[in-house]
């Protein structure tokens, strides 16, 4: 697998990240009882942003030094444009997650250790995924049509799925959990499991880990491929992808009190969606330029935005009118 990754980049980057990780999962998750403030969770989610850009400058320097501008310009390029459809999908993820902890009525005391494994856990299953996907793609380069094509299945579906918070306990998958494990009723402070009797239980809270760890698998599959689609670089999309996923717990605390002011979002990211998985399905007729991708998913996001704020200034009119 060809690569700009260089040893120095690597050791870097995992440095970068043991920090980050360090911070995040262990300092401020040991701080009080309950979940971030939401001008916690903005201060910090503004934080990973701006270093995942420092991070993007000193790989472009980097590359600027020993490669040349002709390969640093591109390669900075294309980690903003991972970073930036890493960031917006994950919005989905998140919003998925808001579901399962109100079904299952997990207090906003207890969600920080479910996030805090979620986390860990979407580091360890997307570095083997990517790795494993950059590996296949090296040896059969028909995959990208593959991805191509469930990307464009994928963005339509999302576009009308609808979210049915109600349904979460009627699932096959849930059920079979529930079936095959000696599970208790409530929810037992932050254990996973409890003993009763001499016999050991697993609590509702290990379940909502299970799915919360399920759902990412899930996104991981629309997320990866969509990267794939700007670079087959392993070190860029991994670097952009964990990048993306560190600020998650943030965005979480920062997204949780004002989800339903978001409705149309899910229609802008089926449209990036669409548009990724044509651009990989053409790619031997016509390569869409990296720059130009970053300008497409940003303007959709943007556009997507101002929508989704005109949507709730008429929303909010009408509440008043009543």
């Amino acid at each position: 697998m060809h690569s700009v990754g260089t040893p120095m980049l690597w050791g870097g980057f995992a440095v970068v990240v043991l920090i980050m990780l360090a911070i995040d999962l262990f300092l401020q998750g040991r701080r009080g009882e309950h979940g971030m403030t939401m001008k916690q969770a903005a201060a910090w989610s503004l934080v990973w942003v701006t270093l995942s850009l420092l991070f993007c400058a000193a790989f472009w320097w980097y590359l600027s030094i020993t490669q040349g501008r002709a390969v640093a310009d591109p390669q900075a390029l294309a980690f903003l444009t991972g970073y930036l459809i890493e960031k917006a999908l994950a919005v989905d993820n998140v919003f998925v997650w808001l579901m399962l902890f109100s079904y299952f009525a997990v207090p906003a005391a207890l969600q920080r250790r479910v996030l805090v494994y979620g986390v860990l856990g979407a580091i360890v299953l997307r570095t083997i995924m990517i790795f494993a996907g950059s590996w296949l793609i090296s040896q059969f380069e028909w995959l990208l049509y593959v991805f191509g094509a469930f990307l464009l299945f994928t963005g339509v579906k999302m576009a009308l799925a609808k979210e049915d918070e109600a349904g979460i306990g009627e699932k096959p998958l849930v059920r079979w959990i529930r079936s095959h494990l000696r599970m208790t009723d409530t929810i037992d402070n932050e254990h996973f499991f409890v003993r009763k009797n001499g016999l050991l239980f697993a609590t509702p809270l290990l379940l909502v880990l299970i799915l919360v760890e399920l759902s990412d698998v899930i996104f991981a599959v629309d997320s990866i491929p969509a990267i794939f689609a700007v670079t087959t670089d392993p070190f860029i999309v991994l670097t952009s992808n964990l990048f993306a996923i560190l600020g998650l717990r943030a965005m979480y605390f920062l997204l949780a009190g004002v989800a339903e002011r978001f409705s149309m979002l899910k229609y802008g990211l089926s449209v990036i969606l669409v548009f990724i998985g044509i651009k990989m399905m053409i790619v031997d007729f016509y390569h869409i330029p990296i720059a130009i991708s970053l300008g497409v998913v940003f303007g959709i996001l943007v556009l997507t935005l101002a929508i989704n704020a005109w949507v709730n200034h008429l929303n909010d009119k009408k509440q008043q009118a009543q």
